[in-house]
């Protein structure tokens, strides 16, 4: 029973189930049917909304296009208001307010991008045109607004002034600057170090609130283009000015003068700023002068040129020239390609006046006297050089610069020549004119100051050396020196031998010799020549001093000189003393009355020469009159044999080598006899018995 009824259950159930299947089937096609239905409407639907879609879209897209073209000619009409105003300002000029001319001027530019870039516009060339005719007409009048600036505040630097832009110590009104007129003679290190940390003080060329303004000018005519046109064009309008109003016409209207004027300025500023810096140096006294100018003139006069040029070049590249240069960079900043050439052009004639003068000098002929200009102009370029490299650095300034530095490698050169002028001019000295009284003679001392103010340069003389590629420079130095003195000394003895009298010969050379010694021990030459030479040297004198004794006085200390005297006896008669006494006197009156006008200026000298006289004369004079003077006192004339006593002698040699002249002696010679007179008188007293 159970099985059944279970199967009923089942089949009761599956029975329901089929029901709901069928329903849910029924159910599910209804709700295709009511779908397909809403599809049908929904496409009809939206075919009826398409067009309106489609008018929506458009309506949609003619707002946005009403937008853009509203947009577009808000901005062409503001274009057309601020090309209207820039026009207005154009016409008025930059003078009365640069700022604003330059405002304008943008404003100008923006304009012809704007209206380039948009082609499609109708008016667009018509006001493209217009606005590069408003530009040419702008650059033109930026053109001459920046001639009028710079040419209103350019104005030459008055001598004065560049005077107290310079240190103290080299400023005219200081006693130190002796440089100025001289050249200046003496070099010390501490000079020299001095000239190098001196502090130079740049003069002002353009009022510094006018600089800015150039610069902007500058800058908006660089932006021109098309610089080499103009440069001719510009050339062709210097130098034929009666085509400058076709010129102007080809600047406004060709395809190629629309903003184009950089060479312009580059010439008018080089004009007009090299015009000035010529004026200010004809002010200071720089003048163009040739070689063949240079050779007509006195030695004198060249030498205070030559002077006053270094000052000048000292004055030109650390002021003038530097303070161009700083002028130039400021008003040209931004405009690389210009800078530097521009510079070039204006200081190009300058330097050359300068460094002509130079090279007039350095090729000029040769003499010793030239030596130390030459060392001075040397000293100024090489103090000069590292300006030189600083302020004419560029590519543009490299002819420049290439010819300071061959204008100081040729006046290196020269002065190296020089030196063997003056040794072979030194040895070859021909004066024949001789020095009466033995003395110094000019030209020893003339070389002497020439060797003491060459060790004053001795400091360029190395450097010079070393420029000329010289291993050793101060082995150079030396052996020039020693070359020197060597010339002199052979020149001397040459002179000697124009002296008759041997012991005049004696005599000029120790004394020029000493001279050369004593001159050399008091200088820098001393140690450049070495204790060696001064010791050989000081012998040669002791030589001569020697030899001069032996000469002069040989002989007539033979007069007092008594072979074979046996004691209280003098071996000789009376008439042999008689004549020796006759001999003694005429020969040391005539030595006297010589060698009275001889000099031995050298006062250390004179009385050591005298003294070695009197130690040998005096003592053999003295002895002589005891042991002969008695065998002729009972004469009738003792006086006229005996006429000297040895303190008279001893006077007598103290007026040697005193360079008096005849009256002077005669004068002597009458004190002297009063004081015989006398010196009989006693011995007469001394002789009666009491």
């Amino acid at each position: 029973m159970g099985v059944p009824q279970m199967m009923l259950a089942l089949a009761y159930r599956a029975e329901f189930m089929k029901e709901a299947l069928e329903k849910s089937q029924t159910i599910t096609d209804n709700m295709v049917s009511i779908l397909g239905s809403f599809d049908h409407r929904l496409s009809a639907l939206e075919t009826a909304m398409r067009p309106t879609q489609i008018r929506t879209h458009s309506i949609r897209r003619a707002h946005e296009n009403i937008d853009k073209t509203l947009k577009s000619a808000e901005g062409i009409l503001s274009q057309f208001d601020q090309t209207r105003k820039a026009e207005a300002k154009i016409l008025r000029g930059p003078h009365e307010d640069l700022e604003t001319y330059l405002e304008a001027i943008e404003q100008l530019k923006a304009t012809v991008k704007f209206f380039s870039s948009n082609k499609n516009f109708k008016s667009s060339d018509g006001v493209v045109h217009h606005a590069n005719q408003l530009l040419a007409k702008a650059i033109s009048k930026l053109q001459e607004e920046f001639n009028t600036l710079l040419s209103n505040y350019s104005k030459p630097v008055e001598p004065d002034r560049l005077f107290d832009c310079l240190p103290n110590s080299l400023r005219p009104s200081s006693a130190s600057d002796k440089h100025q007129g001289e050249g200046g003679n003496k070099h010390s290190s501490e000079q020299q170090k001095s000239l190098e940390t001196a502090i130079y003080t740049l003069p002002t060329l353009i009022p510094p609130r006018v600089v800015p303004l150039l610069h902007d000018l500058a800058l908006q005519m660089a932006q021109a283009g098309h610089q080499q046109q103009l440069f001719r064009i510009y050339r062709y309008y210097s130098k034929h000015r009666w085509h400058y109003a076709y010129v102007h016409a080809l600047f406004i209207s060709s395809e190629f003068g629309t903003c184009q004027c950089q060479s312009m300025l580059s010439i008018n500023a080089r004009d007009t700023r090299a015009s000035v810096l010529e004026q200010s140096l004809k002010k200071l006294g720089v003048e163009r002068l040739t070689k063949d100018d240079v050779q007509r003139m006195q030695w004198e006069v060249l030498e205070a040129k030559i002077g006053n040029w270094i000052h000048y070049m000292r004055i030109a590249v650390k002021l003038l020239f530097s303070a161009e240069k700083k002028i130039c960079d400021q008003i040209l900043e931004g405009i690389e390609s210009l800078r530097d050439p521009c510079f070039a052009d204006v200081t190009v004639n300058s330097v050359s006046v300068l460094l002509s003068f130079g090279d007039a000098i350095a090729k000029s002929k040769r003499s010793p006297e030239k030596l130390f200009v030459l060392l001075d102009m040397y000293e100024i370029m090489r103090e000069l050089r590292s300006e030189f490299e600083l302020v004419f650095g560029s590519k543009a300034c490299m002819e420049m610069r290439e010819s300071a530095f061959n204008l100081t490698i040729r006046l290196a050169q020269t002065a190296q020549e020089t030196f063997v002028d003056f040794e072979e001019a030194v040895e070859r000295d021909a004066t024949k004119t001789a020095v009466l009284d033995g003395t110094v003679h000019p030209l020893t001392s003339y070389v002497i100051n020439y060797v003491k103010f060459l060790f004053d340069y001795q400091s360029t003389v190395k450097q010079l050396f070393q420029e000329l590629e010289s291993t050793d420079p101060e082995g150079q130095l030396a052996a020039v020196t020693t070359r020197i003195m060597q010339a002199l000394q052979t020149n001397l003895d040459g002179k000697s031998k124009q002296y008759r009298d041997p012991a005049l010969t004696q005599l000029f050379l120790m004394n020029n010799i000493h001279y050369i010694v004593r001159s050399v021990r008091r200088s820098e030459a001393k140690d450049m020549l070495g204790d060696d030479w001064v010791q050989i040297h000081r012998r040669i004198v002791q030589q001569h001093a020697n030899q001069y004794k032996r000469i002069s006085w040989a002989k007539i200390l033979q007069c007092l000189t008594v072979q074979g005297e046996s004691s209280g006896s003098s071996g000789l008669s009376r008439a042999m003393v008689k004549d020796r006494f006759k001999t003694f006197n005429s020969q040391f009156e005539e030595l006297y009355t010589r060698q009275a006008q001889w000099t031995v200026p050298d006062s250390e000298l004179r009385e050591s020469l005298r003294l070695a006289v009197a130690e040998v004369l005096l003592p053999a004079y003295r002895s002589f009159i005891k042991r002969c003077a008695p065998m002729i006192d009972g004469g009738k004339t003792p006086n006229k044999y005996v006429r000297y006593t040895p303190e008279d002698l001893e006077r007598m040699l103290n007026e040697f080598f005193d360079g008096k002249t005849y009256n002077e002696q005669k004068r002597n010679r009458k004190r002297r006899a009063a004081s015989l007179f006398g010196w009989k008188c006693r011995c007469l007293l001394l002789s009666i018995p009491k």
